[in-house]
């Protein structure tokens, strides 16, 4: 006897059907609740999955990801702002064999603005008003002893005593310390897990070679970070004509040379401001001057504690 099904009826359930029976459907998509597939998934990193949409086949090398991605933003599937933020995450990717590290990024030592653990009040808020930062090293005996991070936010109580002496030791916190070869996207990760902004960079030799933020890091994958704080950049060498030149005391040597065709060395001082003290043993005065390299270096401006600028002009030529 034939059974007719209405089209309103489903037929009922098959039992025992062999999985070779089963639709291909069925076989190729495991089950959602299936967990060695969820693991299989989740293994899968960003980089892979951007490059599963822009391009179908197994790429080979983080080069080939790479290329992929351009390919896609000539393709205009991404924008310039989206292209340059991916090349940042490659960047500081701890697989890329030129991963960055915290030296190609710090604020080199010569740039940092430090407080003196035996600074009085009027100077450490002078200071702080001064450079517009909010973290500053403090240091001991010598820069390379850093005693910790003063944030000007502590500063606050005391500005209501106006004491002329501050116990500055006791506001500082501790100093987080990361060497230069450390790469960028475990300092990203120190900072993050710890909840510091801020590190005093040190090189092999234990000295202080700079300091990065967290914002350096960052600004590195998204680039340049401006707030109302910012400054516009300065002109490091500006001619004042008839050869002269202003110079800011913290020009690197390397760029003094290449500016001014000077041959000084840099293996001592990495700034101009830096030569032109050892020459002196201390910080001159405006209007002192001293020969060096076919120049006459005469100081501009200064304060207590370093040079501000000078002006530069060859020997026998009026400094005017």
């Amino acid at each position: 006897m034939s059974i007719i099904y209405s089209v309103s009826e489903e037929p009922p359930p098959s039992h025992g059907v062999s999985d070779a029976a089963a639709s291909p459907a069925t076989r190729a998509h495991p089950s959602p609740e299936d967990p060695a597939q969820d693991r299989r998934e989740s293994s899968k990193s960003l980089l892979d999955r951007i490059a599963n949409v822009f391009h179908p086949h197994e790429l080979q090398s983080q080069d080939e990801l790479l290329e992929a991605i351009r390919g896609a933003h000539g393709r205009d599937l991404l924008d310039a702002d989206s292209l340059r933020m991916i090349e940042g995450v490659f960047s500081v990717d701890s697989k890329a064999p030129d991963a960055l590290k915290v030296r190609d990024v710090m604020v080199p030592r010569a740039k940092m603005v430090f407080l003196s653990i035996d600074d009085d009040f009027d100077t450490v808020v002078n200071t702080v008003i001064e450079s517009g930062h909010s973290r500053f090293p403090v240091f001991g005996e010598n820069r390379d002893h850093v005693e910790g991070v003063l944030l000007a936010k502590d500063l606050l109580p005391g500005l209501r005593q106006r004491e002329g002496e501050i116990d500055l030791k006791s506001l500082l916190r501790p100093a987080v310390i990361a060497p230069d070869s450390k790469r960028l996207n475990l300092m990203l990760a120190e900072f993050r897990k710890n909840r510091n902004h801020m590190a005093i960079v040190k090189d092999e030799y234990a000295g202080v070679a700079g300091l990065v933020t967290i914002e350096d890091v960052l600004e590195t994958i998204v680039g340049r970070i401006k707030d109302e704080h910012d400054r516009e950049e300065e002109v490091l060498i500006r001619s004042l004509g008839e050869r002269r030149h202003m110079v800011q005391a913290l020009t690197p040597i390397a760029y003094f040379n290449k500016t001014l065709g000077t041959k000084f060395s840099d293996d001592e001082y990495d700034t101009i401001g830096g030569l032109v003290i050892s020459q002196f043993g201390r910080v001159p005065a405006p209007s002192e001057s001293v020969e060096l390299g076919g120049f006459v270096l005469r100081v501009l401006s200064a304060d207590s504690r370093r040079l501000l600028t000078l002006q530069a002009t060859p020997v026998g030529v009026d400094e005017l």
